[in-house]
């Protein structure tokens, strides 16, 4: 019976038999069977696309079928078969070196998805997949090449004590390869049920679900962290007193970010401000689009966006526009001269107000006499909206164009402030 470890490469002092191999007449089979492994595993890999609906940030499918690890996968099952059925009548050269080919292209997409699943948007994550794959195929050169045990043995040579133990490159080589593998597979876990969580969900669902979420990813990378120091062989128990060093320093040195990251879950959790809501945060007022376990995103209509530590949005005052009701009140004062005939001001600026698409019906506008002043009679008018997301400064403008060109055309003159008068403290009575 086959079994699923590959052959082990030639020494190297047999390459040179061992690449004349390739010459034989029995490679156009193998590479016939190779061609039809990857015709076969490009349409299961597709159908499967088909059927289950592709996701183009998809660790398994990727873009374009083909560059997911779902492909290669597919095919080194297909190329062992393959090489498990012609090694019975042929001397199986070609798919010896395709399986490590095919398990190095594993290895490689696998670590490059799920860096650009966790991390989308990190400047690093190329730099990193690059570094990977030179890694990937120099192993495999050296493996192919019959190197790779030579060089590890000369590595295994390279070793210190430490304490009772004996510490060699090799050994740390070989642990770090480990640690990877294990922090990548917490990676992938954990992005993959952040995709579930959030997806299709809004306003404070999202909340409660990116809450979850990022308790979820902490939670495993901190097991994955664990099981890696593990496999490289520390001893956890030595972690002991740094652990009470980072909380000293937690205590001292780092109060105002563990407040911040407390804060985050605190918000995240009692929902009292959620994605999507409109706020008003020390005179910046704008909608967030972002809370992270240390700041929250704010962005105004005007397309700025303000950074706003999770501490602040506790400890000093927010105005949520949008948690009670969508319906804001907005105002414009008119001073009109003592001489106007102030019923028929008010229904001007009444039915101008009323006009504007915006301005809500119910409850309707309405027009107050606030008070008399030195210059003239001040009057308010009050009107609601409830499209507070669609700006309120564009709005005022129209509502105060429309009062200007009526004013204007019935006659109604706006008095004119006397320069140097000092201001009335409060309303005054009428002068006879």
């Amino acid at each position: 019976m086959s079994s699923l470890r590959m052959a082990a490469p030639p020494p190297i002092e047999d390459l040179g038999a061992w690449l004349e191999a390739f010459t034989q007449p029995t490679v156009v089979i193998e590479l016939a069977a190779l061609a039809l492994s990857a015709a076969v595993a490009w349409g299961l890999v597709r159908a499967l696309a088909t059927a289950l609906g592709r996701d183009q940030r998809s660790v398994w499918f990727g873009r374009k079928d083909i560059d997911g690890v779902l492909f290669p996968a597919v095919l080194l099952c297909l190329v062992f078969a393959a090489r498990a059925v012609l090694e019975r009548q042929l001397n199986v050269v070609v798919l010896q070196v395709a399986m490590p080919v095919m398990l190095a292209l594993v290895v490689i997409r696998t670590g490059v998805k799920v860096l650009q699943l966790a991390f989308s948007q990190t400047r690093w994550v190329r730099a990193f997949e690059q570094t990977i794959s030179w890694l990937v195929w120099l192993a495999l050169v050296l493996w192919v090449s019959g190197l790779l045990p030579l060089v590890l043995d000369e590595l295994d040579q390279i070793a210190w004590k430490v304490g009772t133990a004996r510490l060699s490159v090799r050994n740390i080589i070989e642990g770090l390869l480990t640690a990877s593998a294990v922090l990548i597979v917490t990676l992938w876990i954990s992005a993959a049920i952040e995709s579930r969580l959030l997806h299709a969900a809004t306003g404070g669902e999202l909340s409660v679900r990116k809450a979850i979420s990022n308790a979820t990813r902490v939670t495993l990378l901190f097991l994955g962290l664990i099981l890696a120091l593990s496999a490289i062989g520390i001893d956890l128990t030595a972690l002991s007193v740094l652990g009470g060093a980072l909380g000293v320093g937690i205590g001292f040195g780092l109060q105002k970010l563990a407040a911040n990251y407390i804060s985050g879950f605190l918000i995240l959790t009692e929902r009292s401000l959620r994605i999507g809501d409109n706020v008003r945060v020390d005179d910046f007022e704008g909608i967030i689009t972002q809370i992270n376990a240390r700041y929250t995103v704010v962005r105004a209509i005007t397309g700025r966006e303000a950074i706003v530590p999770n501490e602040m949005l506790l400890i000093s005052r927010v105005e949520n526009l949008s948690l009670a009701d969508t319906k804001v009140v907005q105002t414009a004062r008119i001073q009109v001269a003592y001489e106007t005939d102030i019923d028929q001001a008010m229904q001007v600026l009444q039915a101008a107000a009323q006009a504007q698409p915006r301005v809500l019906h119910q409850p309707p506008a309405s027009v107050q006499l606030s008070q008399f002043t030195t210059d003239g009679i001040e009057l308010t008018v009050v009107y609601w909206v409830a499209d507070i997301e669609n700006g309120q400064g564009n709005l005022r403008s129209d509502v105060n164009l429309a009062i200007l060109r009526a004013l204007r055309e019935h006659g109604i003159t706006i008095a004119a402030t006397v320069r140097g008068a000092p201001p009335s403290p409060s309303p005054t009575a009428l002068p006879l």
